[in-house]
């Protein structure tokens, strides 16, 4: 997230860090180490993921809805290319730096097979994705990119229909259950043999009309920001308690995932009540004076601000380290190699971020200051 009117939330910047030490832990047990090195939060690391789309849903979510609520009001006309030009200015170029590195350096995909580049540059690549080939992480990008093409017409139409609120909330309810639904058709279909394999990943954890419940929760959260005040302000006034309920519910879900991840039961409703945990975070986050918001973890602002380049470059840096760590006599659970593979994905993330994503930052900041025409540069905007 990027505001230079309101400044950095330092809930969210917990968040957005724990998200990306959530799966850094995951992808090291699963490429690097073989074991669950961390514990439990390598197991259920992958739940970083969802954590990252409960975050965007909500960043880009109240960007759309505060611009079309500010175009109603007449103040400013909120700007579709506007809106898509900034997003691409943010995450194109740090995603096609280490495309690039994929395709043109061998050594930087190993004996994986990297898919066709078409699927990559058209965000298509998560669609039959197969589980263990290059550059395979790309999957969550390729599904936030998809919600973020599909809600802004979507809102936009629903706002030029003139149609009342109850559509837009009827639209979040009938995405959650669609979900759901398709989650439970296809996991029915499915041999055991392909739910012990990775048939599960390709047809379900990796497929977007699978996986867009915390994006969706994400969006709802910004709904009722920006169109039912007094309910907000009244939520928003109970910080700490959203905080108590969502770490809560947050620990029951991990723990039902936990034991049963692949199961119908939580295939079907995991998925949401991980979106509704996080957006209890979320709401804690943003309530003034709740202690996630007050709490200033040390470092956790500028891993927030660097997670996107992190997340991008440290699965295949940790496996291309794994080797040459080795032959030192340093194993993969070893203290040696767990320091110099986190260093080194910190540092790996920051260049990204100084030489490639902050350029185009200044770029967007100086031709797209913001998602509206006829609006000065010091509109307010919240940007992901």
């Amino acid at each position: 997230m990027n505001s230079t009117i309101i400044g950095r939330n330092p809930g969210l910047d917990t968040l957005r860090a724990l998200a990306i030490v959530l799966v850094f832990t995951n992808h090291y047990m699963i490429f690097v180490s073989g074991a669950p090195t961390f514990g439990w939060v390598s197991r259920i690391g992958w739940a970083g993921v969802d954590l990252f789309f409960a975050l965007s849903g909500y960043l880009i979510g109240n960007q759309i809805l505060a611009g079309i609520r500010t175009q109603q009001g007449g103040t400013a006309r909120f700007s579709l290319a506007r809106f898509y030009a900034r997003r691409l200015l943010r995450t194109l170029p740090n995603f096609y730096v280490v495309l690039a590195l994929y395709a043109l350096w061998p050594a930087m995909r190993g004996n994986s097979v990297l898919p066709p580049l078409w699927e990559f540059l058209t965000f298509t690549q998560n669609i039959n994705l197969t589980p263990g080939t290059a550059f395979s992480h790309a999957w969550s990008l390729c599904v936030e990119e998809q919600f973020y093409f599909l809600l802004p017409a979507l809102a936009l139409g629903i706002a030029m229909l003139r149609k009342s609120l109850a559509w837009a909330w009827a639209a979040v309810v009938a995405a959650l259950l669609a979900g759901m639904t398709i989650r439970g058709v296809t996991w029915s279909g499915m041999s055991a043999e392909e739910l012990s394999g990775g048939q599960y990943y390709t047809r379900i954890y990796y497929a977007s009309w699978c996986r867009f419940d915390e994006l969706v929760c994400g969006v709802a959260l910004a709904l009722l920001k920006n169109y039912h005040a007094g309910a907000w302000a009244r939520l928003t006034s109970l910080g700490n308690w959203t905080l108590a309920a969502g770490a809560a519910l947050l620990a029951l879900t991990w723990n039902l995932l936990l034991e049963d991840h692949y199961g119908y039961t939580m295939t079907v409703y995991g998925y949401p009540l991980l979106g509704l945990s996080y957006c209890l975070l979320l709401v804690a986050a943003l309530s003034p004076g709740s202690l996630l918001q007050r709490w200033r973890v040390p470092g956790a602002a500028s891993v927030a601000l660097w997670s996107y380049a992190i997340y991008l470059t440290h699965k295949q840096l940790c496996v291309l380290l794994r080797a040459p760590l080795q032959q030192q006599g340093w194993g993969a659970e070893s203290w040696q190699t767990l320091v110099i593979m986190s260093v080194a994905s910190l540092l790996a993330g920051w260049l990204l971020y100084r030489l490639v994503e902050t350029p185009f930052m200044k770029l967007r900041d100086r031709y797209v200051p913001s998602n509206y025409l006829n609006a000065s540069r010091s509109h307010q905007t919240v940007t992901a």
